[in-house]
């Protein structure tokens, strides 16, 4: 177990470097990067649901969120990588503290997703995103605002986890792909920034 999670954790840190380098470069070196991810995506969705009359709409909801991540980090860069950060920390919160705290089942939709993990996904992207603004000095996120708008992008990462994980079970597959240690595909990656990116587009040009 252990080393799954060392495997999990030294992956999420290797691919937050990557894809900070192509975020911060931008221009040409992030649309590669966001091409590349969306084909690769696309291929995982076309595998896993091919024939279902459903492909289609995950085919427009995609290419959507990929496009409001182009747009988000053209508007909002250090916001934009907020996200990204909060996304990741969900992930890593939710599994380690599901494997080390166990108990009761969140949903049947991922058996494998807990009530604790849940507390750690909030818990981590709350103290990530502290530290980050802090670090940055972004100080138009105050606290109050802050609190609400991690909790909420948060929570929109986990339902695309679980929403993803619901189409897997229908699938009956376990991973989108094996690109990945530790994760799977690149779609088992991305699940819940599919989600939380296009949210957080629309909530930081309304907040």
């Amino acid at each position: 177990m252990s080393q799954e999670i060392t495997k999990r954790i030294l992956s999420s840190i290797i691919i937050m470097a990557s894809a900070l380098f192509f975020i911060i470069k931008g221009s040409f070196f992030y649309i590669f990067f966001l091409l590349v991810f969306f084909f690769i995506t696309i291929y995982e969705w076309y595998k896993m649901t091919k024939n279902k009359n459903y492909f289609i709409i995950g085919l427009i909801f995609f290419t959507l969120s990929f496009f409001s991540a182009f747009l988000l980090r053209n508007i909002f860069l250090l916001d934009f990588i907020l996200v990204i950060l909060i996304c990741i920390s969900s992930d890593i919160g939710g599994y380690v503290f599901g494997k080390i705290f166990k108990g009761p089942k969140l949903t049947k939709i991922s058996p494998n997703k807990t009530f604790s993990g849940m507390i750690g996904s909030f818990f981590l992207s709350i103290t990530s995103a502290l530290l980050y603004t802090e670090y940055y000095n972004l100080v138009y996120w105050t606290g109050d605002i802050l609190l609400i708008a991690v909790i909420l992008i948060s929570s929109f990462s986990q339902i695309g986890d679980l929403t993803v994980s619901y189409f897997k079970r229908k699938s009956k597959i376990k991973n989108t792909g094996k690109i990945i240690p530790g994760h799977g595909g690149v779609l088992d990656r991305i699940d819940g920034m599919l989600f939380a990116i296009p949210f957080a587009f629309i909530l930081f040009n309304y907040l």
